[in-house]
């Protein structure tokens, strides 16, 4: 739950604060990078719960980068009067894998990851 909370937060924000410094990211109303960030935060966490185990810290972070490439370069696009280019995709992929290793460390430091039989 705490990861969600804080991907929630971050995802939206990072993707406004890439709108403003980055030329390959445009979107026409701040509402679109916020939908975009809170698809990121959903799928992000269903991510982690099915795959981040102890052992699979960097296949993980892996595979957050590239959903998050695919899903922001889709989404985006699907605005009328939002404009992403692939490249500024990948740049918001990095930023946000970055956010995304710390993230799926400290709760494998923590122990956040174990699963509970049913």
């Amino acid at each position: 739950m705490n990861s969600f909370l804080l991907k929630i937060i971050v995802c939206p924000i990072s993707l406004i604060v890439l709108w403003w410094l980055l030329p390959n990211i445009e979107y026409g109303a701040y509402y679109q990078p916020i939908i975009v960030g809170l698809v990121l935060a959903v799928a992000g966490v269903l991510m982690e719960y099915l795959f981040l185990k102890k052992g699979t810290l960097w296949t993980s972070v892996a595979m957050d980068f590239v959903a998050s490439v695919l899903l922001v370069y889709f989404i985006s696009n699907w605005f009328p009067t939002a404009n992403v280019t692939f490249f500024g995709a990948i740049l918001v992929g990095l930023v946000l894998g970055v956010i995304e290793y710390f993230t799926h460390r400290w709760l494998l430091q923590q122990g956040k990851t174990r699963k509970s039989p049913a």
